[in-house]
C-alpha cells in the first residue's frame, strides 16, 4: 500500500499520559502499517509522565 489507510496522513504524532491506552494507540499505528519515527519525548507535567511518539508510513521516507 503506498499511502496509508482511511485518509490517515504519512506523518503523524501520538501524545498522552504513559499508560496503557497511550501504548495501544502506538500498537495500532504499527499494525496498520507505520514505523517509528525516532524515539519518544517524554516529560513530566506535575501529574504524571506524558508521552510523545512520531509515527511515519514507510512510503514517506
Amino acid at each position: 500500500m503506498s499511502a496509508p489507510p482511511d485518509g490517515l496522513p504519512v506523518y503523524r504524532v501520538l501524545t498522552g499520559p504513559d499508560d496503557p491506552a497511550f501504548c495501544h494507540r502506538v500498537s495500532g499505528m504499527l499494525a496498520l502499517g507505520y514505523r517509528l519515527h525516532e524515539g519518544p519525548a517524554v516529560t513530566f507535567d506535575g501529574e504524571r509522565v506524558v508521552v510523545a511518539q512520531a509515527v511515519v508510513w514507510p512510503a514517506s521516507q
